[in-house]
């Protein structure tokens, strides 16, 4: 399974964006999609994921209330959609998956798609 990133782009503070992952091959329904996110000298950290399956989503603390995370089973695709964007919230964002279920811990991901850029401007 090769998952593909995309959707970045640069958005002005309070803006949005929809970012996409699209596996390559089947996702199965105890696997946990996640997305976390490397900022320029910090280390990656989870932002959202959702067990495919269930659909039960999990956010990091940073992100309740502004992200929201969804799955299409027909594209194999997992969508978080970022509002009430800020300059915090800017990094390079990766997708992967956790065959353990859910976790947010990144040691238990594999498969990272190759990321994708989100630049938040004050």
């Amino acid at each position: 399974v090769q998952l593909q990133a995309s959707g970045g782009g640069l958005v002005q503070t309070g803006g949005s964006l929809r970012l996409s992952c699209a596996s390559s091959g089947r996702i199965y329904s105890s696997h946990f999609m996640g997305w976390f996110r490397q900022a320029p000298g910090r280390e990656r950290a989870f932002v959202a994921g959702i067990r495919w399956g269930v659909g039960t989503t999990y956010y990091g603390d940073s992100v309740k209330g502004r992200f929201t995370i969804s799955r299409d089973g027909a594209k194999n695709t997992v969508y978080p959609q970022m509002n009430s964007l800020q300059p915090d919230d800017t990094a390079v964002y990766y997708c992967a998956v956790s065959k353990r279920g859910l976790s947010t811990v990144e040691s238990d991901y594999s498969n990272w798609g190759q990321g994708t850029q989100v630049t938040v401007s004050s």
